[in-house]
C-alpha cells in the first residue's frame, strides 16, 4: 500500500468527496516526533494498511499544519499528533491519537458501517 498525500485544502475534499463511496483514513503524522514516528510504522505494518483496499491519506503536520486545523474546525476533533481519523459518509467513525491509534480497532470501526 502506498499513502495518498494529503497536502492541500484540495485534497480535504476529495477525501469528503470519496468517503460517500468508501470509508477513507487519514494519518497526521508529526515528523519530529518520535512517537509519531513508532505509531506511523506500527501502522504501516499492519493488515489495514498492507491490504491495499482502504484509501490512506498521510498529512504531514509540520508542512501543513494548516490543514490539520482545517480538519479539527470542519470534524470537530480536536487536533493532536499522531492522529488517525476515519470517514464515511463525510462524518467522523473513529478519531484516536498516540499509542491509542489500534489498526485492529479501525478494522472493527469498519465492519459495523
Amino acid at each position: 500500500m502506498s499513502w495518498q498525500v494529503f497536502n492541500s485544502p484540495n485534497h480535504w475534499s476529495e477525501l469528503l468527496a470519496a468517503s460517500e463511496e468508501q470509508p477513507q483514513v487519514l494519518f497526521k503524522h508529526s515528523t519530529r516526533c518520535s512517537i509519531s514516528s513508532m505509531v506511523l510504522n506500527r501502522f504501516e505494518s499492519s493488515a489495514l494498511f498492507q491490504n491495499n483496499e482502504l484509501p490512506c491519506w498521510y498529512l504531514d503536520l509540520i508542512a501543513y499544519r494548516d490543514l490539520s486545523n482545517l480538519i479539527a474546525q470542519q470534524t470537530g476533533v480536536q487536533h493532536e499528533s499522531p492522529q488517525c481519523i476515519v470517514l464515511k459518509n463525510g462524518r467522523v467513525h473513529y478519531a484516536e491519537s498516540h499509542g491509542s491509534i489500534d489498526a485492529k480497532m479501525i478494522l472493527l470501526t469498519l465492519q459495523n458501517l
